[in-house]
């Protein structure tokens, strides 16, 4: 089944969030679990600037979930889906690129 053309730019703009290594590195600290923006901020070489409007994206798309505590906001992760993207991709930045054989018949 083909996708619709407005379906398709669906599929692209979940994969430009992606695209950015910055948004990446988020999403794997928060594969450890919950964590406030502060947090997030020590652990990566950015600005807090650069973290919150990263994570915005990342809200935005539905990949993950805030909450206030206090003065904190907290993030995690709120589609566990996104490992499993991050593990194919993985996977094959692993494994020597093979050229197709072909088929005799």
């Amino acid at each position: 089944m083909k996708l619709e053309p407005n379906d398709l730019e669906r599929v692209a703009n979940l994969f430009r969030v992606f695209a950015e290594a910055t948004r990446l590195a988020l999403l794997q600290e928060l594969k450890e679990g919950p964590k406030s923006v502060g947090e997030l901020v020590d652990t990566l070489p950015t600005t807090q600037a650069n973290v919150s409007k990263q994570l915005k994206m990342l809200h935005d798309a539905g990949l993950v979930a805030r909450t206030k505590q206090g003065t904190s906001v907290i993030y995690e992760i709120s589609e566990p889906m996104v490992f499993e993207l991050c593990k194919i991709a993985c996977d094959k930045l692993n494994r020597p690129a093979v050229k197709p054989r072909k088929l005799a018949f």
